[in-house]
């Protein structure tokens, strides 16, 4: 993969609105997701309309990520990030209004139902402009040896908020569920003011456009080492969320209570390990690109494996936390793989790229790995964390050559 970035970067936007947009942005979505389930109950509808709601959201998500992309490209990264971030507050304000309504029975199952849906499709569409855009950002301003440590900085802000929303959202839920969704609206509208306020404005990277450029294509080769990587992190990190609570119920032999219980410490070891991982990222910069990835996927192929011989919740705690701290130095290392192979003018539609191709693990993999849980439940944890080892030959043998940082 040959490093196309310029040598020289633009004067460094100020990181704080970008990691307050990622932090506050992490918060809401696993708000709603910490929340849907008690909200379904109270309303009494199936539970297969948290699971389309939820599923909704990260399909529009992966649908829409690199247009937006591409629109920040053309339009200049500011817009929309501000577009993304109002449009997001306005479905969400709506979602918890409509909510709120239902609970105190002033609306109807149906119109409740598709409301749950229809927002949380809208929230999803227009976030999807949030991380691609502020990825392009970092890469604008960023030289390729820096990158790495920046991406790491904006990864630790979002694994905070997988850690926060849920927590937050949970305290509020268990005083009334209307003031979990509200708080959660509130985020964005916090982010839109501090990206208004303190991201600087910029030209439109479409000026640096050579002449007759072609725009990027889809299967762009360029990112395909980049976007299957995605791909594979974020398909095995859904898988360990959403198996974890079966888990814990079936090997562990846990009423389903306690099984919820040691599901949330679990996820919360992944965001504590996470913010841990990506502090080494941000601190050794001079480790290239594809010794990371192997090293991360080597180490999240262990945590995945182990799995199968867990017996105690310490033994389930200790292996989610060792996938995560390897995923935190596979995340923003394949980020800054993809911005250091494009133009300057082609970074808002490399993230978006990016972005969908872990959206699409985010559908696939829950999918996947649900069904082969049916077969046996260590079956779903031996063939990820087989594929991350395959991952981590990969990375040590083939890109080693061509994917280190300029310096």
């Amino acid at each position: 993969m040959t490093t196309t970035a310029p040598s020289t970067a633009a004067p460094r936007p100020p990181m704080g609105p970008l990691v307050f947009a990622a932090l506050t942005g992490t918060m809401a979505m696993m708000a709603f997701v910490a929340v849907v389930g008690p909200i379904v109950r109270r309303l009494g509808l199936p539970e297969w309309v948290a699971g389309l709601s939820v599923t909704t959201g990260g399909i529009l998500w992966m649908l829409l990520a690199r247009w937006w992309g591409g629109v920040g490209d053309r339009r200049g990264r500011k817009p929309v990030l501000l577009i993304g971030l109002a449009a997001f507050a306005l479905a969400y304000w709506a979602l918890a209004a409509g909510i709120d309504l239902a609970l105190r029975q002033h609306l109807g199952t149906l119109a409740a139902l598709a409301l749950l849906v229809a927002a949380r499709a809208l929230i999803g569409a227009f976030y999807a402009a949030v991380p691609p855009t502020a990825a392009a950002v970092i890469a604008d301003h960023t030289l390729p040896r820096e990158r790495p440590a920046a991406m790491a900085r904006l990864g630790s802000a979002n694994a905070l908020g997988l850690v926060l929303g849920p927590a937050a959202a949970g305290w509020l839920a268990s005083r009334d569920l209307a003031l979990a969704l509200y708080a959660a609206a509130t985020l964005p509208v916090l982010a839109l003011a501090v990206v208004w306020i303190a991201l600087p404005g910029e030209r439109a990277a479409m000026a640096q456009r050579p002449p007759g450029a072609k725009p990027m294509g889809l299967l762009d080769a360029r990112l395909r080492v980049a976007a299957l990587t995605g791909f594979a992190a974020m398909g095995s990190v859904s898988i360990a969320q959403v198996l974890v609570g079966f888990f814990a119920i079936d090997r562990l032999g846990l009423p389903v209570a306690e099984g919820a219980r040691v599901a949330g410490l679990a996820l919360t070891c992944v965001g504590c390990a996470l913010i841990v991982s990506q502090q080494f990222v941000m601190r050794l910069r001079t480790v290239p690109l594809p010794r990371w990835i192997a090293l991360g996927a080597l180490v999240a192929g262990c945590g995945f494996a182990a799995v199968a011989a867990v017996r105690s919740q310490a033994m389930l705690l200790g292996c989610y936390a060792t996938m995560a701290f390897g995923m935190g130095l596979i995340f923003p290392n394949f980020q800054a793989m993809a911005a250091n192979a494009v133009q300057p003018h082609e970074q808002g539609a490399a993230a978006g790229t990016l972005s969908a191709a872990q959206g699409l693990g985010m559908v696939l993999g829950p999918l996947f790995g649900t069904l082969l849980y049916r077969q046996a439940p260590a079956l779903p944890y031996l063939l990820v964390g087989a594929g991350l080892w395959a991952l981590a030959l990969f990375a040590f043998l083939r890109l080693r050559p061509a994917a280190a940082p300029t310096r």
